[in-house]
């Protein structure tokens, strides 16, 4: 067997074991002991991977992270045209970090309260999407689909945006009255819109 393949099981298996505990106990109620226990690992196995259970808590962030990007790319891959991905990938996006949040039980309080530690484990997924968002904006600037001026500021614009509805998106407090559709339909309305509305005064 692959050396590399054991050591990356190895490392997943802790990291879902410490999510769990996290999502049952809370993170501030979970120990490096519990987490060797609970994996059948062992403390020194547990160690070589992870110097404290700060490590470990930020490696879980990245691997939901890593999820919710992996979701964001499977719909920025699709035969779509421009506008249509953009919608469906700030949907999916929002579906898919509620459902990771929720997942995680408890986990989703130390999401909130401890912000400035989730926004370091956050700065590398930042980066990606908002190339991802990129990408589509230039595939529709080529297109003539969108006009825009400045295309890493719009994307960076649109990034910012979806973050900020994601806390109120998870409580329910954005589009509960609303039928999918109709919701989808006031996103168009406010990015798209705004992207292409230079084509109509030119």
């Amino acid at each position: 067997m692959d050396y590399r393949m054991t050591v990356s099981k190895t490392r997943l298996k802790l990291v879902d074991v410490a999510r769990q505990l996290f999502a049952k106990m809370g993170v501030q109620n979970t120990t490096m002991n519990d987490i060797a226990l609970a994996s059948k690992k062992g403390r020194r196995t547990l160690y070589t991977y992870f110097k404290n259970k700060d490590e470990i808590y930020s490696a879980v962030i990245e691997t939901e992270l890593e999820r919710l990007f992996d979701v964001m790319t499977n719909v920025a891959s699709e035969a779509l045209s421009p506008d249509e991905k953009l919608v469906k990938m700030i949907f999916a996006r929002l579906d898919a970090i509620k459902e990771i949040v929720y997942r995680n039980g408890t986990l989703r309080a130390y999401f909130f309260r401890d912000i400035w530690k989730v926004e370091k484990a956050r700065k590398k997924f930042d980066n990606k999407e908002v190339a991802l968002i990129r990408n589509i904006l230039a595939e529709g600037i080529q297109k003539g689909i969108f006009k825009i001026d400045d295309l890493d500021m719009t994307a960076m614009i649109i990034h910012y945006c979806v973050k900020g509805v994601e806390v109120p998106y998870i409580r329910g407090r954005i589009g509960s009255s609303f039928d999918t559709e109709t919701s989808k339909k006031y996103v168009s309305n406010l990015v798209l819109e705004g992207l292409k509305r230079n084509i109509s005064n030119e």
